[in-house]
C-alpha cells in the first residue's frame, strides 16, 4: 500500500475534545456543506479564481450519516468512506466502501503542551506502480488541502 501523510496542522484555539467530537460525527459537516452550496459569495470567489461556480451544485449530491459520507467523483462515479474505528480524542479511521481503490484515511488529533491541538492525516491506498506514478503526487497535494480545510474549520462554533 502506498502511504501519504499531510503536514502537521496546528489548531491553537481548539481543544482535542472539540476537534475529535466534530470529526468523529460526520453529520457535523452537513451545515457546512449546505451553506457552501447556497453561498453566493463563495460562488463569486470561485468565478474570480477561474473555476466554475456550478461545482457548488455537486455539494447537494453529498450523502452524510454519522458514520459515512458518499459523493460523486468525475470519471469514477460514487465514492464512499465510512468510519471503521474511533479512538476517543485521538484518532478516527475511515475506509473506502464504494471506490475503485481500497484505501484507509486516518485522522490523528493530539493535544499540544502549550494548549490547542495538532492534526495529521494519513492515507494508505492500494495502488499499483503505474497508478502511484500517475496520481501519487495529486493524492499528496489533495491530502494536504484536506488537512488545511479541516484545520481551518470553526470547531468551537460547529
Amino acid at each position: 500500500m502506498a502511504k501519504y501523510e499531510s503536514e502537521i496542522k496546528f489548531l491553537p484555539q481548539c481543544t482535542v475534545e472539540q476537534v475529535y467530537s466534530k470529526l468523529a460525527n460526520l453529520e457535523s459537516f452537513r451545515p457546512i456543506l449546505e451553506n457552501a452550496a447556497n453561498n453566493p459569495m463563495l460562488a463569486e470567489k470561485l468565478k474570480e479564481a477561474g473555476q466554475d461556480p456550478a461545482q457548488l451544485e455537486k455539494l447537494k449530491e453529498v450523502e452524510i450519516t454519522n458514520d459515512s459520507i458518499s459523493f460523486p467523483v468525475p470519471m469514477i462515479g460514487l465514492m464512499a468512506l465510512e468510519i471503521v474505528e474511533r479512538e476517543e480524542n485521538r484518532c478516527i479511521k475511515l475506509q473506502t466502501v464504494a471506490a475503485p481503490v481500497d484505501a484507509n484515511l486516518w485522522i490523528q488529533v493530539l493535544p499540544v503542551s502549550s494548549g490547542g491541538a495538532k492534526m495529521r492525516l494519513t492515507l494508505k491506498a492500494d495502488l499499483n506502480m503505474m497508478m502511484k506514478m500517475m496520481i501519487g503526487s495529486k493524492l499528496e497535494k489533495g491530502l494536504d488541502k484536506l488537512a488545511d480545510m479541516l484545520a481551518g474549520l470553526p470547531y468551537q462554533m460547529m
